[in-house]
């Protein structure tokens, strides 16, 4: 994995996805960028300037960078992605033709954990519901129902403990929460009990925060016989990617009473969002705002820059993801 240190020499920059002032401006008159902003409009890219494309900026996770895509591009140095989910870049493909990949972790890390925290409790504690409720002028004849649902009686099990998960379990630990988790492996520096079997956690434990990566490897984990491992009592809080829950088992468990609720900041076909879902008062259902705050969506786009900023000053990029690691330059 090599790349040019910057001289005289124009770099070409492929800017794919919505445009982003950060991005736009971000780069000095070294660069000329390309700026496509859907799939679609890159199938107006020329071979000819395809053949110059050294880095590209993905702006979201709406467009996607597979082998396909990638291959576009034969000197292709580097690929620095907004999000710390990768799933929409083929990174073991990037790996096997010398190509670096980044992503924007840390970042975000302390406003998605927010997120996950203000969503369980309003799940729990029926926020959206008593909104309405009061808006609807009926508080003046009657008092809101007593919520089902309390964080004060809860054991939370972790579905991934990378550093979102640790920074929510931090919440939940101030706020005297018992927490365990699940993971492929138990994590480094973490003392919260491990569960190598989801199934198991989910029969220990009446809530779930799901936040793991997305990917082939993660895809339906929350299935049917977790949530009923889980029970009548469990709620699931997903804040990772559609993708690792099976939605229409969900739908099925929430419909029947086999889990009393969920709260989702993402779903498995985004932005379409199932009816059936829409319709029902024991869901909290957000917009995928995970990061979506001015000021974490800037410190991300600007993450995006100045990795290929220092790429191309010669330097390692700042947070290249694990699949194509970089250790020096």
């Amino acid at each position: 994995m090599v790349g040019g240190n910057i001289s005289s020499e124009k770099i070409d920059l492929l800017i794919y996805g919505p445009r982003k002032p950060i991005v736009d401006n971000g780069f000095s008159d070294q660069f000329v960028l390309h700026s496509f902003e859907t799939t679609a409009d890159l199938e107006r890219l020329t071979p000819a300037v395809a053949e110059k494309i050294r880095g590209a900026a993905v702006t979201y996770n709406s467009v996607r960078g597979d082998s396909k895509t990638l291959a576009r591009f034969p000197k292709l140095e580097i690929v620095s992605t907004f999000g710390v989910g990768y799933d929409h870049i083929d990174a073991n493909y990037a790996r096997d033709h010398n190509i670096v990949v980044t992503n924007t972790p840390d970042v975000l890390t302390e406003e998605v954990a927010d997120v996950a925290m203000g969503l369980l409790i309003a799940t729990l504690r029926e926020f959206v519901k008593a909104d309405r409720y009061l808006r609807s002028g009926l508080w003046l004849t009657q008092n809101f129902p007593l919520s089902v649902g309390s964080l004060r009686d809860r054991k939370v099990g972790m579905v991934g403990m990378g550093r979102i998960g640790q920074a929510i379990a931090r919440r939940l630990e101030a706020s005297r929460v018992p927490v365990v988790y699940h993971s492929r492996k138990p994590a480094d520096g973490v003392s919260y009990k491990h569960y190598p079997d989801l199934i198991e956690m989910a029969k220990a434990v009446d809530t779930l925060v799901v936040i793991v990566p997305g990917g082939a490897g993660t895809a339906k984990i929350v299935n049917a016989d977790v949530m009923k491992a889980l029970g009548p009592r469990g709620v699931i809080i997903n804040v990772a990617r559609g993708s690792v829950i099976d939605e229409q088992a969900l739908i099925s468990a929430l419909k029947s009473g086999s889990i009393l609720a969920a709260g989702l900041d993402v779903f498995e076909k985004e932005p379409n969002v199932p009816d059936e879902l829409r319709s029902m008062q024991n869901v909290v259902l957000l917009p995928h705002i995970g990061s979506a705050s001015v000021v974490t969506r800037n410190a991300m786009d600007q993450l995006v820059v100045d990795n290929l900023k220092v790429w191309f000053a010669g330097k390692p990029p700042l947070t290249p993801v694990a699949e194509t690691p970089v250790k020096s330059r």
